[in-house]
């Protein structure tokens, strides 16, 4: 097996409270059709945190001690979110979302069947679907992540020369731990993005991105005399 394809590339999961979640896994999505099995037999509903008013909780609803779900937000369960999160205005929690501890689900942000781990930043308008978000991960402002081809079918994950089909039709990104990715990118369905990769703002990603590295769009800009 090609170990760009293990979960341990993208993510310390030592770390990981609920690194349950990945025993048995050898292919980093095959966690994405789990996700919310998993949430239906940990999550008991319960709120330690604070639910300010105009905020809506429904369903099977876990909240952290410490965080706050600020007024517009709305959660649907199944869901987990942990300790001193914030889950900001306007944010839609669709089901089938595990966040851990210090988490930002950003205003006007879209999450479903999706995890965060511990400290991993969606600030401002993104989507986030079926996918993972490694440790202290960050999207800019207006990354969304592309979950579904337009063509609707299977999604196949490409490295080098070989191709390997998930089985899945719905796959966003693996995202490792510390990377950041620039504001208005596109994550387009089946992106392996190793840990502690930047990606400049407005590029277009697909395919597997190794650790540490710099993904850069160039531009060419014409600025012209007015008349």
């Amino acid at each position: 097996m090609d170990e760009r394809l293990r979960p341990e590339h993208y993510f310390d999961l030592a770390r990981f409270s609920h690194r349950a979640l990945f025993e048995g896994v050898t292919v980093v999505w095959e966690v994405i059709p789990r996700i919310g099995d998993y949430l239906r037999a940990i999550v008991q509903p319960e709120i330690r945190g604070t639910v300010m008013d105009g905020a809506f909780v429904t369903g099977q609803v876990f909240i952290g001690e410490g965080t706050v779900v600020e007024p517009g937000a709305c959660l649907f369960g199944p869901a987990y979110i942990g300790r001193h999160c914030v889950v900001r205005s306007g944010a839609y929690v669709r089901g089938e979302v595990l966040a851990g501890d210090g988490c930002v689900l950003g205003h006007a942000s879209e999450f479903k069947n999706c995890v965060l781990m511990d400290g991993a930043q969606c600030p401002h308008f993104n989507y986030v679907g079926d996918s993972i978000l490694g440790f202290h991960s960050h999207l800019g402002a207006g990354v969304i992540v592309s979950n579904l081809k337009v063509t609707r079918d299977e999604i196949v994950v490409r490295l080098d020369d070989r191709t390997y089909p998930t089985g899945l039709r719905k796959f966003g990104v693996i995202l490792g731990d510390r990377a950041e990715i620039g504001c208005n990118a596109v994550l387009n369905p089946g992106t392996l993005i190793g840990p502690r990769t930047l990606a400049y703002p407005l590029t277009s990603l697909r395919g597997y991105y190794p650790p540490d590295s710099v993904i850069k769009l160039r531009q060419t800009v014409e600025v012209v005399r007015r008349h």
